[in-house]
This record gives C-alpha cells, sequence and structure tokens, in this order.
C-alpha cells in the first residue's frame, strides 16, 4: 500500500498540491461563515428526566436564567445626586434595546390598600426623582419598610444596591448579546465614572457572553503562541529555515480545514472546538518531526534523497498513520458521551487529526522532492551531542538497571493508588473562571451582599385548577421557604407566599410588622383586596403561576457552590418537601440552572469514564492490527497507562477535582502518549527482519534511532500544551498543565520501562507471530520500494545527479 501511496504522491506533485490549494481554498470560504456559539451548552441529552422537567418549567414560567446583575456599595448611595444618578441609570437601561425590565431602588412597586375599590393598589414607590433630600429621606423610611425587598434589591446593614435587568432570551442566544451588554456596560460606565464607585456585574447572560468573548480572544493567541513555539522549537532541532517553514504551511492548512469542517457541519466555536486550531498545530508538528528526521537519517545513509523520501512514507506511513489514529480515537471517545459541546468536539477533532495525518504524508515528500538534498549542516542535528548523550544514558540504564526502573515504576503505582484516593468529584457552574477574575470577585460581591444570583427553583403543581390560591398552598409554601432560611447558601426567595405576605403588610397600612402569613380570620378580608386572579388572566403574579393558577415556583438565588453541596442540599431538602407536600397530592420538582448542572456534571462524569474505558480498548485493538500480538499489545500499554495513574495522583495531591473539564484529559493524552511507544515497537519489528531476529540488538538500535524523535516531538508537545497553562479558564489550564505532566512521564516511561519489558520479556514477548502485521494495510514492504528508476525523466535526472554527486 506504501509503496503505490509514495509513487502516486511523488508522480503526481503537481496535480496534488493543486487539489490541496483548491481544497484549502473551500474549507477557507466555509471557515468564514462560522461564528462563536452563545447559546448555554447543554450537557444532557433531551429525554433526560431532568432536562424533561427544566424544559417543562421554562414553558410554563419563562427562562430562569435571563436576568444580568448590576450591584454597587456606597454609604452615599441615598445622598440626593447619587440617588438621582442611579435612579437616571435605571430609566436609561430600560431604553436599551434587548432589555425588557429593570428592578432597581429607583424602580421600586409597593402595595397601597384602596378601601373604595377594596382592592390593592399596585404603585411606584418613585413617581418622579427626588426634588429634596427630605424628600429622599422620607422614601428610603418607606424602602426600608419593605420587607419584601430586604436581601433582595437592597442589603439594609451594608447599603449595597442591585438593579436587576431581564433581558431578551432571543438577543441572549445570538452575536448582538455581545453589543447587548456592551450598551448596558457603556450606560453603568458613565455612573461609576462620575461617582467614582465600582460597579459590579454578573448573571448567567453577563457570565457567558464575557466568556465566549474570552474564548474567542484565546483562539488567537494560543494559535499564534503554538505557531511561535512550534517553529522555534523546530528551528533549534533541525538548524533550518526550511524545517521551519514547511510544517507550519502544513499546520496552517491543516487550521484552516478544521475550521471549515466546522462551518460544513454546521458548528459553532465553543469553549472547547475553539482550542482545536492550536492542538492541530501540536500534532502536525509532532507527525513533521518524525517524518523530517526519518527523511534525515535515511539521506545520510545512502544520499538518495528520492529514495530517503520514498523510505519517509514506507517505512514510517504505518507508524504514523497509527500514532494519528490513535490519537484520533482519544478524542473520537468523546462521542459516546451524548454531550452537544464533547460530541462535537471529539467529531472535529478526530477527523482534522486524520487530515494533518494526510497532509503531513503528502506535502513532506512532495515539497522536499522540490528542494535541494539537504547539506551537511541539516542533517547535524542527527548527531547532536547532547540528545544523543541522553539517548545513550537511557541505553545504559536499560542495559544495566532495568531493576531500579522496574521499582521506580512499583513505586509510582502505589504513590499513584494514594493520590488517586484522594480525588473528589466535583464542580461549580462558573468553575472554570480563575479566582482572581474580575468576574469571580463581582460573584463573590454578590454572595456577600446577597448570597448569591445563581438560580436553583423549585416548581409546585397542585394539580388541581385554582390550587395555588388556596391558603392552605400558601401556608406550604411558606413553611418550605423556611427550610430553605436554614441553608445559608441560599439567598431570600420569591414566591406567592411573598406577595401575599406583602399583601397582608399593605393591608395593615404598611406596618412592617404585619409582614406575615394572614392568620385564618385574616384571610378572606385580605385576599378579597388581590388583583382578579381569573384562570388565563395574567397579573401581577404571572411570573410565580401559570395560566391556571394550578402550578407555581419558588425562586431562589444560589451562591456559587459545588456539585457535591449541591447535591447534598438536594438530599437534606427533599424529605421536608415530603413532609410538607404531600406527593399524593402534589408534584414538587427541584430544578433550574444549578440542579441542571449537577445532574449534568454527573452525568458527563461518568460517560467520560466510561469513553475513556472504550478509548483504552480501541487504542488497544488498533494496536494489535500493527503488532498481532495480544502480550505485546498488552505490554506497550502499560507504560502508557502508567502516566495516566500518575496524572490522576497528582490531581489527588494538588486537590484538582475530577469535573468534566479534567476528566477529558486522560483520552487526549492516552491518544498523544502512545504515539512514541508505536513508533518504537515499529522500528523494533524492522530492525528483528535486519538483525536476524536478535532481541538485544533490535531493542537497541530502534531506541538509538528513534530515541532522536520521541524526545524532540515530546519536547514540542510538552511545550504546546504547557501554553495552555496561561489561559483564563481554569478547565483550559488544567488541560495545559495534566497533559504536559502526562506527556512527560509518558516520554520517560516510553524511553526506559518499554526498552526493558521488552529485554525482560523477550522469549515470552516476541514470537514469530510479532514478525508480521495481522492485514496488509500495515504491510512495510521494501523490495519494490521508490529510487527514482521508475519515475519521470527530469526526476530521474535528479537522482543521477545526486548519485554522480555522491560519487
Amino acid at each position: 500500500m506504501w509503496n503505490f501511496l509514495v509513487r502516486f504522491i511523488l508522480r503526481n506533485r503537481l496535480g496534488n498540491l493543486i487539489a490541496i490549494i483548491l481544497i484549502t481554498a473551500f474549507m477557507g470560504y466555509k471557515a468564514i461563515n462560522v461564528h462563536l456559539s452563545y447559546e448555554m451548552a447543554q450537557m444532557l441529552p433531551d429525554t433526560d428526566t431532568t432536562t424533561v422537567v427544566y424544559q417543562k418549567f421554562k414553558e410554563t414560567f419563562g427562562q430562569d436564567g435571563a436576568v444580568l446583575f448590576i450591584g454597587i456599595k456606597d454609604e452615599k448611595l441615598f445622598t440626593l445626586e447619587e440617588f438621582n444618578d442611579w435612579y437616571d441609570l435605571t430609566e436609561r437601561l430600560r431604553k436599551v434595546d434587548g432589555v425588557q425590565e429593570v428592578l432597581s431602588i429607583g424602580k421600586l412597586y409597593t402595595l397601597e390598600k384602596n378601601d373604595s375599590t377594596r382592592k390593592f393598589d399596585f404603585k411606584p414607590v418613585f413617581q418622579q426623582k427626588p426634588q429634596t433630600q427630605a424628600e429622599l429621606d422620607s422614601l428610603r423610611t418607606l424602602i426600608f419598610n419593605l420587607p419584601f425587598y430586604d436581601g433582595l434589591i437592597i442589603n439594609k446593614e451594608t447599603n449595597a444596591t442591585l438593579m436587576m435587568l431581564t433581558l431578551d432570551k432571543e438577543r441572549l442566544n445570538n452575536k448582538s448579546r455581545i453589543s447587548l451588554v456592551r450598551d448596558i456596560e457603556d450606560e453603568v460606565a458613565v455612573f461609576s465614572s462620575k461617582h467614582d464607585i465600582q460597579v459590579h456585574f454578573s448573571g448567567m447572560p453577563y457570565i457567558r457572553t464575557k466568556t465566549m468573548k474570552m474564548v474567542q480572544r484565546e483562539l488567537l493567541m494560543f494559535t499564534l503562541l503554538s505557531l511561535l513555539i512550534a517553529s522555534l522549537v523546530l528551528f533549534l532541532f533541525f538548524r533550518s529555515f526550511k524545517a521551519v517553514l514547511f510544517p507550519m504551511l502544513i499546520v496552517l492548512i491543516s487550521v484552516v480545514w478544521s475550521m471549515g469542517t466546522l462551518g460544513i457541519l454546521g458548528y459553532e466555536i465553543t469553549i472547547l472546538t475553539g482550542i482545536i486550531p492550536p492542538l492541530l498545530i501540536i500534532i502536525g508538528v509532532e507527525n513533521c518531526i518524525f517524518l523530517l528526521n526519518k527523511y534525515h537519517h535515511e539521506f545520510r545513509g545512502h544520499g538518495n534523497k528520492v529514495k530517503a523520501l520514498s523510505r519517509v512514507v514506507v517505512r514510517t506511513g504505518n507508524a504514523t498513520f497509527l500514532t494519528n489514529l490513535t490519537t484520533a480515537t482519544g478524542f473520537a471517545a468523546f462521542i459516546i458521551t451524548g454531550n452537544k459541546l464533547l460530541v462535537e468536539f471529539g467529531v472535529v477533532a478526530a477527523i482534522n487529526i486524520m487530515v494533518v495525518f494526510v497532509l503531513s504524508i503528502f506535502l513532506i515528500p512532495i515539497l522536499y522532492s522540490y528542494l535541494a538534498p539537504p547539506q551537511l549542516r541539516h542533517i547535524k542535528h542527527l548527531d547532536n551531542k547532547y540528545t544523543t548523550s541522553l539517548i545513550e544514558k537511557v541505553v545504559f540504564l536499560v542495559q544495566n538497571h532495568r531493576r531500579a526502573i522496574y521499582l521506580t515504576s512499583i513505586a509510582g503505582v502505589i504513590l499513584a493508588v494514594f493520590g488517586i484516593s484522594r480525588l473528589k468529584t466535583t464542580g461549580n457552574v462558573v468553575d472554570d473562571i480563575p479566582h482572581g477574575h474580575p468576574m469571580y470577585v463581582d460573584l463573590l460581591f454578590f454572595e456577600e451582599e446577597f448570597k448569591g444570583i445563581l438560580p436553583f427553583e423549585i416548581a409546585i403543581d397542585t394539580r388541581k385548577p385554582r390550587g395555588v390560591m388556596q391558603m392552605s398552598t400558601i401556608q406550604k409554601i411558606s413553611e418550605l421557604q423556611d427550610s430553605l432560611a436554614k441553608y445559608p447558601e441560599f439567598a431570600k426567595p420569591l414566591s406567592v407566599a411573598e406577595l401575599v405576605k406583602y399583601s397582608k403588610q399593605a393591608f395593615y397600612n404598611g406596618d412592617p410588622g404585619m409582614y406575615s402569613i394572614p392568620n385564618s380570620q385574616e384571610r378572606n378580608f385580605i385576599m378579597q383586596y388581590l388583583p382578579s386572579m381569573k384562570a388565563g388572566k395574567r397579573t401581577i403574579l404571572n411570573s410565580f403561576v401559570d395560566t391556571t393558577l394550578s402550578k407555581t415556583r419558588i425562586s431562589v438565588q444560589m451562591a456559587n457552590i459545588g456539585t457535591r453541596d449541591i447535591q447534598r442540599i438536594k438530599d437534606d431538602l427533599q424529605p421536608s418537601i415530603d413532609s410538607i407536600f404531600d406527593p399524593d397530592k402534589y408534584t414538587v420538582e427541584l430544578t433550574g440552572t444549578s440542579i441542571v448542572f449537577l445532574k449534568g456534571t454527573d452525568y458527563l462524569v461518568n460517560n467520560l469514564l466510561t469513553s475513556l474505558i472504550l478509548a483504552v480498548i480501541a487504542i488497544g485493538i488498533l494496536l494489535g492490527l500493527l503488532f498481532t500480538s495480544f502480550k505485546m499489545v498488552a505490554v506497550s500499554m502499560v507504560p502508557n497507562l502508567l502516566p495516566q495513574l500518575m496524572t490522576a495522583a497528582l490531581m489527588g495531591f494538588l486537590a484538582i477535582s475530577i469535573k468534566p473539564s479534567t476528566i477529558l484529559i486522560f483520552s487526549i493524552a492516552l491518544g498523544i502518549s502512545v504515539d512514541n511507544a508505536i513508533h518504537f515497537l515499529s522500528r523494533y519489528r524492522l530492525a528483528l527482519k535486519h538483525n536476524n531476529w536478535d532481541i538485544r540488538l533490535s531493542v537497541f538500535s530502534a531506541l538509538r534511532e528513534t530515541g532522536f524523535s520521541m524526545v524532540y516531538s515530546s519536547i514540542v508537545l510538552f511545550l504546546g500544551f504547557a501554553v495552555f497553562t496561561i489561559s483564563t479558564f481554569g478547565g483550559t489550564q488544567s488541560m495545559g498543565f495534566l497533559i504536559s505532566f502526562t506527556l512527560l512521564v509518558a516520554l520517560f516511561s516510553n524511553l526506559l520501562l518499554l526498552p526493558s519489558l521488552l529485554l525482560s520479556l523477550d522469549q515470552w514477548l516476541t514470537t514469530r507471530k510479532f514478525e508480521e502485521p495481522l492485514i496488509e494495510l500495515f504491510e512495510e514492504n521494501e523490495e519494490t520500494e521508490v529510487n527514482g528508476d521508475d519515475l519521470p525523466a527530469e526526476e530521474r535526472k535528479e537522482v543521477e545527479e545526486i548519485a554522480l554527486t555522491d560519487k
């Protein structure tokens, strides 16, 4: 197969180049239409019960995560000038296109008893801006006597206050949300600058918008940094600008193709697909290093450029194909998770990793066939004294200290078991934002002053029309709210019960001491003052009840706590809910963004563990295609599973939790780290043929030849993934740090442990069955390799000129 392929590549150089250029142009065109994703990632399948409950809740009561919060804390808040500017800001924000409503201390409403109509009048606290400080002081007293708003809009003890902006959900799911948030920030900046007050922003719409802007910025930054680091490393290794230019050209083409793939599949750029371009640069450069090293190694042996280029394809084609296939398999494992975000990431990454292989195996021979043969300075890196010294030390250790290598590995496993025992599974809704970032600091402000702003919802179905308006139901809601008050993670709830308490206060002419559930004697008098509650009619209560008045909600804002704490609260609450609301008569469901995130996190972690197991099995099967020996596959996996254990242990020691953003690290790292084992064992099998089945000689021959490429590619991979540690996102930082660590351990594991196992288990491992691959696809046939004799005239002449020069 590979002999046929190399003939096709070199005989049709120009045609292949034109085809690649045309495809690249098409992919570039498709990439133009790719946009950032602004929708909240769906972590659960549509059929999951938690998703079904949440969707039903949104259909009944509307989106729970469409509120943007703006908060300040200032002792001068109720001075006339500052308050009036806050009032004006409220009015300006209401006029911003995309803002549906604004609630703030400048836009509060109160209930007043109208004895003539025997109804409550719903009136704004401020009919207009206060004209004097005395008027403002009077209204301030009124506000402070409304318990309904205490802890919701204002913290009376600290003079902290917030605005709640309800945003158009249609604007939140497209690119215009960026301009909407920017318009809001611009209006707020005027107030902040004038009064020199720090203003805090938060809420799911704000966090999602800022997060995607960061993704956009980091996509460009990581792509450029990956190109820069790869270029520097290539130049340091090969001391040739051509060895930098051509690999960079290949990876840039692969980046264009990856963005084009997103366009063709109709995917958007997310926090995960945004890291695919730099990943492809790293993986593409690794391919180029192995191919260029092989090219230079072959050319130094016989001086025939075309023959060297042909052997690049023939002798490393199967190993390079398999290394890319195993890497792609590591990414493709995410497809089984069912999570839209991970499925898209897995599909695009897996496809384009194989694209990188095709581009590398085609373009390296084509581009170098047009160049003059390598000069002495171009192949001097094969004799690099530092790398040579390192490889010889490895050879020495494998020859003389295998017992120490085994003991060190066993100690590593024992340490890994201890570290893994310290692992915990948890996650937060805004888990990836670093604690020093302004978004996280602002989130802490709202937690300190208002106990949090993340949505937690309780949906109650009374199962009968107007069931919500029965005082027995309202009393039960109040009892459940008393249970919620025991948790410091929850802010003050909003519900029908709170409105009824507010109504009682209004009935008693605003006496704050009367803010409570009416007793049996008060109910009939107070309830008749409420607005008409006919089924189907939209009223003041429409945010809390459905049109049949059979369903209601309790809305609570929650602190940014982890999934373990959410689960703890959920488990603690359920007995209280069942004791208050008889399950035979009521349906009470916990839902909202926080509950969906909890279930989604558990779902993803479980599915990612499954995908990791499947990735190990799939990679083992692929290795079996190359080595036709279960024993060899098992031994080759040992040096690559050990780094996974060490990484898990490191997470335990550093208190890095198992969560969606860290569990995916293992599949990626496994798919990449096994590359070194494949290249080494592929060369080892070939060396066995050349050395009359001398196992010892073949091991060291393979180690010396592939050692350079293993070291060089590992350095590129290590530095390439280390770039991600400067990310703003915690998950991306962890990915960069942990994968870099895994690959570093894998390098030494494959250099030391794998050759040691081959030598120690030589009679058990290396049977004649290992000599040939399972299927013809991976045949390494050198009998009909290309040496220039069957090429076009100009290429044959070139080969002849090279031969004469050598003579």
